[in-house]
């Protein structure tokens, strides 16, 4: 059963969203049953999966969002990238990467892997939404505690955390240096 016309609504609301949209919203947002919106998504996945397409249906933190393909994006980041956001720096990198893996984590701990101070790259990744706060760490002082946000998850194109790179053993020990004394 082709479903061109729930495909087409499904590919306009997409195209309108500024943000990934889930399943159940795309469901509410075009008044289709969810089993409809479901069959629609993998159609439309197929279906911009072809070369012939510049968008890809992607999932990004459990909702769907028009992008284009990433193949396509080093020809396009200049022009239609975001102008005001500057590239992250080598510390701000190597802090947000140790949150992303070690999350939820308190900024000593972070300091305790990096070996210096992390305050102002915790501070830049939080302005950036790419970080927020998650709890408070059940030791004397309750430090806060950081985690990655959806913002992070769209940058780096993932779905979820669990779709990051693998650490290798030497990694995986760096990435736990000390980090329980804090």
């Amino acid at each position: 059963m082709k479903l061109e016309r729930e495909a087409a609504l499904i590919e306009a609301i997409l195209f309108l969203e500024s943000e990934p949209v889930e399943v159940e919203k795309l469901a509410r947002y075009s008044q289709l049953p969810q089993d409809i919106v479901e069959r629609v998504l993998l159609q439309l996945k197929e279906e911009y999966s072809r070369d012939d397409h510049g968008l890809e249906l992607i999932e990004i933190s459990g909702g769907m969002q028009l992008s284009p393909k990433a193949d396509l994006w080093e020809h396009l980041k200049e022009r239609y990238g975001r102008k005001n956001e500057s590239r992250l720096s080598k510390a701000a990198l190597e802090s947000l990467s140790i949150i992303a893996y070690s999350q939820p984590i308190t900024r000593g701990e972070i300091d305790n892997i990096r070996g210096v101070s992390s305050a102002n790259m915790v501070k830049q990744l939080h302005e950036r939404n790419l970080i927020k706060v998650v709890g408070k760490k059940d030791v004397p002082g309750k430090p806060v505690q950081y985690g990655t946000t959806k913002e992070f998850l769209k940058l780096f194109r993932l779905r979820s955390i669990a779709d990051l790179p693998h650490l290798d053993e030497l990694d995986k020990e760096r990435f736990e240096l000390e980090s329980d004394d804090s």
